[in-house]
């Protein structure tokens, strides 16, 4: 087997969400190495502004697939858990490095208009922000696609930031053409600055998103929604709930509520009807990890379960036959 067989061979055997991770990786890493060189070489400080938040990308890349791989580890005596929130992690610290990104380019672009000293070759510097345009709309549709299918938030994070990268490139170019029509450096340092603003608020977006699975903030409003009407269906035979939690942990989500049952069926009669219950909640929200715990639908059950079960809380559903 061939090198590049081999490695294709080793490529296609990670999961969707590390190979999109792998690819990222790579290709921020060709296209850092072709825009510092040209940044560099051809005086376009926005094209050098875009290297370095390459440069960044490689690294939050990394973490991304290091991270990924990571959450795919099944849950054990020390995070009986698992490991999923590892990802939102790594999100907060590509949010990072954007907005350190930010600040170096502003740096750098208020410099260049202070100074003026500045001879842009414009021609490779357009082509190079051409060749970025397309690398990065192709990794990031792959992103966005292996996000959607494994519900990764390090991958969502890095498609977004991939993206960004694109209307970073296209801003650049058009910053370099009005370079080239007017012949006025000024719009190569001040395209910068504004790529700079939209990269801090692409930062604050990832780190609002990350930062609310990591103090386990309850699912969306539509996803309880579609929650309570299948917990208010009679057809897995609960009288009702209380006690309702909800959270998610990198791509798993977790759901934990107490049930009202007959108080007079049996052991094995409540868990077939747990079973019921947990099938017809994975039928709208897959892969969830539901725990019951189930009371007795008799007087007195709502003032015994103290600490739990409060009017302030998810409303008590009773559904009586």
């Amino acid at each position: 087997m061939s090198a590049i067989a081999a490695a294709r061979h080793r490529f296609f055997q990670f999961d969707i969400a590390s190979r999109a991770a792998f690819l990222s990786f790579s290709s921020n890493a060709l296209l850092m190495l072709l825009k510092v060189t040209i940044g560099l070489a051809f005086g376009s400080i926005a094209v050098l502004g875009d290297g370095v938040d390459s440069a960044e990308d490689v690294f939050a890349s990394g973490i991304a697939f290091f991270t990924v791989r990571l959450a795919l580890q099944p849950a054990d005596e020390e995070h009986p858990y698992g490991h999923g929130k590892a990802e939102s992690l790594a999100a907060m610290s590509q949010a990072a490095l954007i907005a350190g990104g930010a600040v170096f380019i502003t740096i750098a672009a208020v410099r260049r208009l202070i100074t003026h000293d500045v001879d842009i070759h414009i021609a490779p510097s357009l082509a190079t922000m051409g060749v970025a345009v397309g690398v990065n709309l192709g990794v990031a549709w792959y992103s966005l696609r292996a996000a959607r299918i494994s519900g990764s938030v390090a991958i969502a994070a890095d498609a977004r930031h991939l993206l960004t990268n694109v209307v970073q490139a296209a801003a650049v170019i058009l910053g370099l053409t009005l370079v080239a029509v007017t012949g006025n450096h000024v719009f190569d340092p001040i395209v910068a600055m504004i790529l700079a603003a939209y990269l801090l608020w692409i930062a604050l977006g990832i780190f609002r998103d990350a930062l609310r699975e990591l103090v386990d903030t309850a699912l969306p409003a539509e996803t309880l929604a579609r929650l309570d009407d299948c917990l208010a269906h009679e057809s897995h035979g609960m009288r009702g709930y209380h006690a309702l939690r909800t959270r998610k942990s990198g791509r798993e989500t977790h759901i934990d509520l107490h049930a009202l049952v007959d108080p007079t069926i049996t052991v094995s009669e409540a868990h077939v009807l747990v079973e019921d219950l947990e099938r017809d909640i994975a039928a709208i929200i897959p892969g969830a990890v539901v725990t019951v715990h189930l009371d007795p639908d008799e007087p007195g059950i709502m003032e015994r379960a103290t600490g739990i079960a409060k009017p302030a809380e998810r409303g008590l559903h009773v559904h009586h036959h």
